[in-house]
């Protein structure tokens, strides 16, 4: 069955679970290489790291948390990869052709991503950083070789 068929025809319980499956799976294989791909872009700890993410719901506070907020930094950063995810899903059920070209498809989805978070997220987030052309440059080249690709082409493969 062609990828359109399937996904429009995704009313059995079979097919529902599939579909959830694939979900949840492109969205912690997102999640994974991108808070990799970010603790190695940033060269901080892990525990630094996903409290800076929880910053920005917390502010500038959220570094002197400790644990908790370094696990509520995971669970953000993992929302936002499920966020993420769920959107490409919903898109592939009116534009099949997302599952069908998944990896150029996925790179411009990443660069979608990318600016969505710094023109949307960020700024109506409580994170207070310094524009770096750099930093922006970076996240740019992981969005575009880990963050799309690895939604569309996950989701892809799991829902043939």
């Amino acid at each position: 069955m062609p990828v359109s068929t399937a996904l429009l025809s995704a009313t059995t319980p079979n097919s529902a679970l599939r579909v959830v499956q694939a979900v949840l799976a492109a969205g912690f294989v997102c999640g994974t290489l991108d808070g990799i791909s970010a603790l190695i872009a940033s060269g901080v700890n892990w525990k630094t790291l996903f409290q800076f993410i929880a910053s920005g719901v917390l502010g500038p506070d959220s570094l002197q948390g400790g644990l908790k907020t370094a696990l509520l930094g995971i669970a953000l950063h993992y929302s936002i990869a499920f966020g993420a995810t769920i959107v490409y899903f919903g898109a592939s059920r009116f534009l099949p052709v997302l599952l069908q070209r998944a990896l150029p498809l996925g790179v411009l989805y990443g660069i979608c991503v990318h600016f969505f978070m710094n023109f949307v997220v960020i700024p109506i987030s409580a994170v207070n950083r310094p524009f770096s052309a750099r930093r922006f440059l970076v996240q740019l080249l992981i969005h575009m070789v880990i963050v799309g690709p690895s939604i569309a082409f996950t989701l892809s493969r799991l829902l043939r």
